[in-house]
């Protein structure tokens, strides 16, 4: 358990993409029109939104340091991204569950007075992910219902020392489970285990209850691993959960998959929805991740899986 002093949650910009849009996403800062973004490839596309992204958040006192991660090959596009900004940088990759692990990073560095300022930059876009993951969208490849869509999006987060109403709490890092899924298809079955894990742990670790938060908010289990995060909940601990939303599933309306997926979605989510809100005050963050490549699927493994938690405290 990490227990951060003095580390807080200054500025933050956010940018999505146009299926966001058009499932009526609200409170966000800039949408692209289309999925290339003026660019000549979906590569160049994403590292590009994290361009703007991070162009909208420098002001004349740079960050000292950017952390950032996405689903691409080699973390492609942060290497991109990070281009030309002259701001010390290092990718850090846990899959969809990259959003706490760098704001825990952040948040030690920070604590370790090692530096006072750093940015934590996150995106995912559908046509890249895909393509690497399942099958270009092109392609037309049938999904079963189970399965889950990339989402398209990039977000910022300022970390500094310097007080604001949004402070880091605490984090906890997950431990790798081997889901024992082998359909990549199946996201939610193989996170659901890992975020029932981390959630037993941070509560038992901090010494409290799911009711002492004003919400718990998952990554991406979907609405099928929503469903299995509460029923292993309940019969194996006996233990059940009425303010849990699950950001990947509440993301798109009448959508016929299980939801979105990506590192994206939990911080989308969480920036144009929760903060936004005056109902939540004690924020849990669970950022559930599928540690899968294309490698451990064509070998047929099961697929490892990890969950980090982000404990955040909002005076409004």
């Amino acid at each position: 358990m990490f227990e951060f002093k003095n580390v807080y949650i200054n500025n933050y910009y956010t940018l999505a993409g146009p299926l966001e849009k058009e499932n009526g996403l609200k409170n966000c800062d800039f949408f692209i029109k289309d999925y290339y973004y003026g660019a000549k490839t979906i590569e160049q596309a994403e590292s590009k939104m994290q361009k703007t992204v991070l162009n909208n958040l420098i002001n004349k006192e740079k960050p000292e340091a950017i952390l950032s991660s996405d689903l691409t090959n080699q973390l492609t596009a942060s290497a991109l991204g990070a281009v030309d900004s002259n701001i010390p940088h290092m990718g850090l990759y846990s899959a969809c569950a990259s959003f706490s692990s760098i704001l825990i990073t952040l948040g030690s560095f920070i604590m370790s007075k090692h530096i006072k300022k750093g940015l934590c930059l996150i995106s995912s876009h559908c046509l890249a992910a895909e393509k690497q993951f399942r099958f270009p969208v092109e392609y037309g490849a049938p999904k079963p219902k189970r399965s889950s869509q990339t989402a398209t999006a990039a977000i910022g987060i300022e970390v500094s020392s310097n007080e604001s109403n949004i402070k880091i709490v605490r984090g906890m890092l997950g431990k790798v489970l081997d889901s024992g899924v082998k359909d990549a298809h199946n996201m939610g079955a193989i996170m659901a285990p890992s975020a029932v894990d981390t959630l037993i742990n941070f509560l038992k670790e901090s010494k409290t209850e799911v009711t002492d938060y004003d919400i718990i908010l998952t990554g991406d289990l979907g609405k099928t691993g929503s469903s299995i995060f509460k029923e292993v909940l309940k019969k194996e601990h006996n233990l059940k959960i009425k303010n849990h939303l699950d950001a990947g599933g509440s993301i798109y309306k009448d959508f016929e998959y299980s939801g979105a997926s990506g590192p994206a979605v939990l911080p989308l989510i969480l920036l144009t929805r929760i903060l936004t809100s005056k109902k939540y005050k004690k924020i849990l963050c669970l950022a559930t991740g599928s540690l899968h490549s294309s490698l451990l699927v064509n070998q047929k493994n099961t697929i490892p899986t990890v969950t980090h938690a982000i404990y955040l405290e909002v005076n409004k």
